[in-house]
């Protein structure tokens, strides 16, 4: 197993005492949270990824070079403030958006579009065709790829569902459940396919708290269950601690990766802890003070 070895262009937390913490022009300090072993084979490779979006007149830069590696198995959050092109850089590993510049690749090959590889779930509730059950929204994307049987199909569909507590609504529309559960749907289209990659764009947002506590709890319990490749983005430190088993905190626009963090130690019952509450105010710490030149 090899290390990920710390960027000479970001911050890296490692384990206590032996790693330091370390930004350009700033000395080394003592780190909070423990590096994790990864395999040296990317799943998910970004490299020096710069994107651009045009509004109107301008020409927007959401990200700048950001580099970051995505493992099989691995949970890796990117977290960042409004505007600073974590989504964006979302929409790229889905083959929505093409890099200005730098590329991205799965398992070795670039990335030219979307692909039933890596599925999308975003935080939109209506983002399930409202004419179709629950059961024909999971299926739907199972049929259309034409990878199972009819038969295996239905099974898988009905499978999952079940498994994000959805067995007793197969039959119900769109319009018959709350957010959470339409977003327990969308999971559940999403995972039904087995991508190589499942992207998650802030899917519990728009939730209430108790609601968004119960979507943390059901998601880590699903990769329990098949340890799926998450690349999920969020605006919450506290969100991204508890989900990721790595983190990618990304500066105000245009995105650089200023830190990234081996947060695998933290579940929902460390928020209350005092290495979680440490690990917080360093995090808020790179989001909002300004790197020193």
């Amino acid at each position: 197993m090899a290390m990920v070895a710390p960027s000479a262009t970001h911050a890296y937390f490692g384990t206590p005492g032996q790693d330091l913490l370390r930004e350009p022009g700033v000395a080394a300090r003592p780190a909070v949270v423990q590096r994790a072993a990864v395999p040296a084979h990317a799943l998910l490779d970004v490299d020096g990824v710069s994107l651009e979006y045009a509004t109107g007149r301008h020409v927007v830069r959401a990200t700048h070079r950001v580099s970051l590696s995505v493992h099989e198995g691995e949970r890796y959050v990117l977290l960042g403030p409004s505007g600073c092109g974590k989504s964006t850089l979302l929409k790229a590993a889905a083959g929505f958006i093409a890099p200005r510049e730098g590329r991205i690749a799965l398992d070795g090959q670039v990335v030219r579009g979307p692909g039933p590889d890596r599925i999308v779930v975003f935080q939109e509730f209506d983002q399930l065709p409202p004419w179709k059950t629950v059961l024909d929204n999971v299926l739907f994307p199972l049929r259309v790829s034409g990878r199972l049987p009819r038969d295996e199909a239905h099974e898988r569909a009905v499978s999952v569902l079940r498994r994000v507590g959805l067995g007793d609504f197969l039959h119900a529309f769109p319009h018959q459940l709350s957010g959470g559960m339409k977003q327990r749907v969308a999971i559940a289209r999403a995972l039904a396919m087995q991508p190589r990659v499942l992207l998650m764009d802030e899917p519990f947002a728009s939730l209430d708290a108790l609601t968004r506590r119960r979507m943390q709890e059901e998601l880590l319990a699903l990769w329990e269950e098949t340890r799926f490749t998450l690349l999920f983005v969020t605006h919450s430190i506290e969100e991204a601690l508890v989900i990721g088993s790595r983190v990618g905190v990304l500066t105000p626009r245009p995105g650089r990766l200023r830190a990234e963090l081996d947060t695998h130690a933290f579940g929902l019952d460390s928020a209350g802890s005092p290495a979680f509450q440490q690990a917080t105010q360093r995090i808020h710490g790179l989001l909002f003070d300004e790197p020193t030149a």
